[in-house]
Parts: C-alpha cells; structure tokens; sequence
C-alpha cells in the first residue's frame, strides 16, 4: 500500500469534515450530515466514496477509514 498517498487521502477528507458542536454532528464529503453518535454507521458511504473518489481498494478504505474514526473522535472530545 502507498502510505503516502493514503495519508493524502486521509488529510483531505478530514480537512472537508466541518464539526457542528452546537448541533453534534458534522458534514463530511460522503454524507451530507452524520451525528456524532453514529459515525460508525457511515461506512458504506465513505466506502462508496474513497472508491469513486480516489479509486482505493478495500484494504487502502480499512485504512483510511480506521484513521478517519479515530480523528473524528478525537475532534469530537476535545471540542465538543
């Protein structure tokens, strides 16, 4: 796997994730809008997505989207 550009990836998902902490949710490129509480539900779009979008197979979308869980969590905890 190219790491490198997974990262890429990753990066620009993230930087065109908008958190709404008022509202507790937040508007991702894949779904116009998620609660923070079911981020683990949206799999499908992300998937759906990172294949269209970029072209990454399942094992490159495991990756992306294990990280991109784990910071929008994050966000969520120290922001919210």
């Amino acid at each position: 796997m190219d790491y490198k550009f997974l990262d890429k990836v990753l990066d620009q998902i993230v930087s065109e994730t908008e958190m709404d902490y008022e509202k507790e949710r937040a508007y991702t490129p894949f779904y116009s809008y998620i609660p923070y509480y079911s981020i683990s539900s949206y799999r499908s779009p992300f998937t759906k997505h990172c294949k269209e979008v970029y072209g990454l197979n399942i094992q490159e979308i495991e990756y992306v989207w294990n990280n991109y869980r784990e910071i929008f969590y994050r966000q969520q905890r120290n922001n919210g």
